[in-house]
């Protein structure tokens, strides 16, 4: 009888040169397309509508308060409340949320701080005549309003 060799197993290896390359063009292009949210909406906003606009110059220099109905009306109440980033605060908590956006900026734009208040249609003006007043002993006196744009009507 005939002896019959095994033949030695083949290599099947997967090149791997390239994994790296792959991996940083999907990192960047992740990066340069995602867009980071802001703040998730908690309170309900049916925004007045304006006549005249001013665009802002420096975004970044802009914090939100939203002023509105809870969205969740059988957990926090139907009466409005007040929104900074993701969490409400009271009028009293005004100051410490000014301080707040102060620290985490440099030195020579902590004084350009502008408040943007994104105030609903129904809520009360007694909750937004706290707010301002906290604002200013806050220090914070560029306060703004933000609407939509009113449509023109033919």
């Amino acid at each position: 009888m005939s002896k019959f060799k095994k033949k030695a197993a083949a290599k099947q290896e997967i090149p791997t040169s390239a994994l790296p390359d792959i991996i940083f063009m999907l990192l960047f292009f992740f990066m340069v397309t995602t867009v980071m949210r802001e703040a998730e909406l908690k309170v309900e906003q049916n925004l007045p509508l304006a006549t005249q606009l001013r665009k802002l110059e420096k975004k970044n220099l802009v914090s939100y308060l939203y002023i509105g109905k809870p969205r969740e009306t059988h957990r926090f109440g139907s009466e409005p409340r007040i929104q900074v980033n993701d969490v409400f605060i009271t009028p009293n908590e005004v100051v410490q949320f000014v301080e707040a956006e102060r620290s985490g900026m440099n030195e020579a734009d902590q004084n350009k701080l502008t408040m943007s208040m994104k105030v609903d249609k129904e809520a009360k003006m007694g909750l937004i005549t706290d707010v301002q007043e906290e604002l200013k002993k806050a220090n914070a006196l560029r306060v703004m309003y933000s609407t939509p744009q009113a449509m023109e009507r033919d």
